[in-house]
């Protein structure tokens, strides 16, 4: 009788998903069964003179409640017909999980990657050009790290930066020019990976620049780590339903795994988080 091996499937499927893949590393990932997460802040009291034996005057505070909401949900869902399930191995079919995995994980990766327009324009004029559309090229990619780094700054960002780190995301032509920057000013590289952090990071004039085909075409992602927060529904994560009846008329099961996120870059930290504006 050919079964499939549902409680080793989704073990397998999470492993891959636990796996530190990059966008873990540099955004700020909440898992919950919340439906919506609510972060409230207020503003601070300004510091201000005092005359001695006069009275002093309280400032009201403005309490301002931003939410998330998890409602993007995706599915990952495939037909397996009874000749080839019989035929299959518990290895095809742990493959098959551990691809499903990795396709669910860089599907959450691009979706990270298209919110590009919740992030603070960050183009040619910020690194002293005109304005438009960088072209980054081996003598200008130096100028991209150090106005970001400079950007945050003035966002008044240093002491959050300090704490979490900078971080941008290149597409792979930028990343080997970035390289061949570092390869010719006589830095050694080393994978982050090797210092226990998300794979494919290295770290370089103290940022940890990553590389990915999933960019939106036309933008890079750049800013402090941990800040651009995403949700995560633990209670579908990682979890499969095997129907057996065959679905639909199709004479085979179906394999079905899901995701449900939200996104949400705080008005607060919107100043330190970039989208690179590229040609």
């Amino acid at each position: 009788m050919a079964i499939v091996y549902a409680e080793a499937w989704a073990t397998k499927l999470q492993e891959r998903l636990s796996e530190n893949v990059k966008w873990k590393d540099f955004m700020d990932v909440r898992y919950t069964t919340d439906r919506v997460i609510h972060t409230p802040y207020k503003t601070a009291a300004t510091p201000t003179s005092l005359t001695p034996y006069s009275a002093y005057s309280p400032e009201t505070p403005a309490l301002t409640d931003e939410y998330l909401t998890i409602n993007v949900p995706y599915v990952t869902a495939e037909y397996i017909d009874r000749a080839d399930l019989a035929q299959s191995t518990f290895l095809t079919q742990m493959d098959t999980a551990d691809r499903q995995g990795v396709l669910m994980n860089e599907k959450i990766e691009s979706l990270i990657y298209g919110q590009h327009a919740l992030h603070s324009d960050f183009d040619n004029a910020s690194i002293g050009g005109s304005a438009g559309n960088i072209t980054v090229t081996s003598s200008n990619i130096d100028d991209i790290i150090r106005g970001i780094k400079r950007e945050i700054s003035e966002a008044k960002g240093d002491a959050l930066a300090e704490r979490n780190g900078i971080f941008i995301v290149w597409r792979p032509a930028d990343f080997e020019l970035l390289e061949a920057f570092m390869q010719a000013n006589g830095f050694s590289t080393a994978d982050s990976a090797l210092k226990g952090g998300a794979k494919g990071g290295m770290d370089y004039m103290g940022v940890t620049h990553y590389k990915s085909n999933l960019l939106t075409a036309g933008h890079l992602l750049a800013g402090v780590k941990k800040v651009f927060t995403l949700g995560v529904l633990k209670t579908t994560y990682g979890q499969i339903m095997v129907n057996e009846k065959d679905p639909a008329n199709v004479s085979g099961i179906s394999v079905v795994s899901r995701f449900d996120i939200g996104y949400k870059c705080w008005a607060n930290i919107k100043p330190v988080m970039f989208d690179v504006l590229v040609n």
